[in-house]
């Protein structure tokens, strides 16, 4: 940058804010990041140095400046949230990668301070900013960081974090506490195989899922994401206390989640000492950490040093480079998945990273591709996001063997050969040929999985019975007899009568699961039951408009769309009717299930917690003639309640003149 005059200046500035706010819609709102924290904090670093080169050229509306927001609303497919403004400003960390710098902060804070004081040095979770307001002992709110002035109210869906108190004791004053939601990596891993096993895009990193589960999703998806929660600051007026380290401990006797790794540090030389040994350490622990928060731990000292427009001067954060390693790329597989998804997967020269050995990694889509410029024989970058998943972060130009080809995203399926077409809402090229033999071996793994029919299969069953011609449409399952199997290699009689029982066995697997099994695009377990306990036949979903779906608790206009889509096929209905004449449950047949009109014309909201699943309520409203919705309005008729019912919800009932009813005068209603 030196030598640059102001009108190039002027012209690098703008870009990098463009830039920089692009990026930062991606990972606040968007939580799909397209660059590495690295190389955002790299662009972030030359605007800096740019606007302090060229004061002149300096913006109040510059990323410099500006907090990046999660505002929900922005992006597509997310539910609404109510904005409310928080008490005192969420504001960002200065971040470093240099040790150098880090002794820079502490020669400032020193000389600001004239006296001596201690570091509290904590990990850095990388997750998603929360912050939780308690009155009289009480959670009373919970916001997202927002813009630092205004955040998203998620307080139902944190209630449902077991980690984090509801009520701690009567205390005589009120504060906020303010910290991470995370999600751990063995709940990362097993919600990435849930969405790929339903055609979703997987999440690129913890941080990303956590985010995501939070601002997405209702409470009870949130429940059972595995969502984890860190705190590590308290505010308020008055508070009795003199440290911040004296805070955590307070807080820690009272129930709140703190981190066991603090550590007070002396001096900026104790502090370099204990990054050093979590550089090492982190890659131990069960979940992100990517980097080290340093903290004034003198409150009175905090109070003093103030803030900037967009940092606190007291604290800091190094950050943790990622581990990379430079590979040769080798070639490009393009795969084609279960919902006929097409992704394009690096073959690389064996690397080590991390701890393990790289040969492949995701490249995500045609769109990554061209912004990463690649060329077959480049020299890329690998890191693993999240520690887990390899992904290329880069191309080293300087190591491009002259001559080198692009690559040409295929137009037409690896494998049937079928035209691709794009969906331009998820930048990814699918293959729509039904019959495409990877799609349909990969429909028949959805279709046994144990989460689905569970029936007593692999792959290489599944390769078999397919090459033998045995199977192409899932009914055909159905018609599999001794003759047949005994025509696989390696099977014997024993190994044949079992696949068969199991396979007769999946006729008493109930609605939700086998509606699950379909692989229906966008339907997931969960979503599964609930529609099946809403609509509770086949034959009422097969039937139902698009706005019927979208009264149905969680269900968005993707999903919304996907089923209508799905159900106006013919062939999928024939399909579902031979599955029903060979005895597979599309109909909920349960005790939920009996019929009456007790709430016939009724429209039900259920909030909070009872002494039965939620689902199980829900099939009972619809079971006697009412209808579920998600949401208070003025054609509700009753809102059950249960314990720990959401506030807004109660107070919009009471607002409407909407009757509250309990559990107990439910079961009053439904068996009068």
């Amino acid at each position: 940058m030196e030598g640059m005059d102001k009108k190039e200046a002027g012209k690098r500035i703008e870009f990098l804010r463009r830039e920089l706010e692009k990026h930062n819609y991606r990972y606040y709102v968007l939580n799909d990041p397209q660059i590495s924290d690295f190389e955002y904090d790299g662009m972030m670093s030359d605007l800096a140095s740019l606007e302090k080169m060229f004061p002149e050229l300096a913006s109040p509306d510059s990323p410099t400046v500006k907090v990046g927001s999660d505002i929900a609303g922005k992006a597509p497919d997310t539910r609404e949230f109510r904005q409310c403004r928080h008490r005192y400003p969420m504001l960002s960390l200065g971040n470093t990668y240099s040790l150098a710098e880090l002794q820079d902060f502490d020669r400032r804070v020193r000389e600001a301070a004239g006296q001596d004081f201690k570091y509290s040095c904590e990990l850095k979770f990388d997750g998603t900013a929360i912050c939780l307001t308690y009155f009289r002992g009480r959670l009373v709110r919970a916001l997202t960081r927002g813009d630092g002035t205004v955040g998203d109210d998620v307080t139902d869906n944190v209630r449902t974090i077991s980690s984090i108190p509801d009520y701690i004791g009567d205390v005589p004053w009120d504060f906020e506490i303010r910290g991470e939601i995370y999600m751990p990596f063995a709940s990362f891993n097993a919600l990435n195989e849930e969405r790929l096993d339903i055609g979703d895009q997987p999440f690129a990193n913890p941080r990303n899922a956590a985010a995501g589960s939070l601002k997405t999703l209702d409470p009870r998806e949130v429940s059972r994401r595995g969502l984890e929660c860190v705190l590590y600051h308290i505010i308020g007026d008055n508070l009795p206390f003199r440290y911040h380290s004296e805070a955590l401990q307070w807080a820690s006797e009272h129930g709140f989640p703190i981190s066991a790794y603090s550590r007070l540090c002396g001096s900026m030389d104790e502090a370099a000492a204990y990054i050093g040994e979590w550089d090492i350490r982190r890659k131990d622990l069960p979940f992100a950490t990517d980097g080290i928060v340093i903290k004034v731990d003198d409150l009175a000292l905090q109070s003093r040093l103030g803030f900037t427009a967009k940092f606190p001067r007291w604290a800091t954060a190094y950050k943790f480079k990622p581990e990379q390693a430079l590979t040769p790329l080798l070639s490009i597989d393009y795969q084609v998945g279960r919902t006929g998804a097409i992704t394009p997967v690096a073959n690389l020269e064996p690397v080590p990273l991390s701890g393990t050995v790289v040969r492949r990694a995701s490249l995500h889509n045609a769109d990554q591709m061209e912004l990463l410029d690649i060329h077959i024989g480049d020299w890329v970058y690998v890191e693993k996001g999240g520690e887990i998943i390899p992904k290329i972060t880069g191309v080293e130009l300087s190591k491009r063997p002259e001559g080198a080809p692009l690559p040409h995203f295929p137009t037409h399926c690896p494998d049937c050969g079928s035209l691709l077409v794009k969906d331009e809402n998820e930048a990814r090229h699918y293959c729509l040929n039904e019959a495409c033999p990877t799609r349909v071996k990969g429909a028949f793994l959805h279709f046994i999985s144990r989460k689905a029919m569970n029936i007593n299969a692999g792959e290489a069953t599944i390769d078999q019975l397919y090459d033998k011609g045995y199977i192409r449409e899932l009914p055909d399952l159905y018609r599999l007899d001794m003759e047949k199997l005994l025509t696989l290699d390696g099977w014997k009689e024993k190994s044949a009568g079992n696949f068969l029982d199991s396979i007769a066995a999946s006729k008493r697997v109930p609605f939700g699961r086998v509606l699950f099994s379909l692989g229906i695009r966008h339907i997931g377990e969960t979503t599964a039951k609930t529609l099946a306990a809403r609509f509770m036949d086949i034959e009422v979903m097969e039937k139902a408009s698009r706005e019927e779906f979208l009264e149905v608790e969680d269900i968005g206009d993707v999903i919304a769309d996907s089923l209508v889509e799905y159900f106006e096929k013919e062939n999928h209905r024939r399909i579902i009717q031979e599955l029903r004449d060979f005895g597979l449950q599309f109909a909920d047949n349960s005790a939920a299930s009996r019929i009456s009109d007790r709430l016939a014309g009724c429209t039900v909201v259920v909030s909070g917690n009872f002494s039965r699943p939620r689902d199980e309520m829900k099939a009972m409203i619809a079971a006697h003639g009412g209808k579920n919705t998600g949401s208070v309005s003025g054609k509700t008729t009753y809102l059950l309640a249960g314990e720990k019912a959401g506030p807004e919800k109660l107070s919009k009932a009471e607002k409407l003149g909407v009757k509250i009813i309990s559990e107990d005068e439910f079961y009053s209603i439904i068996n009068s």
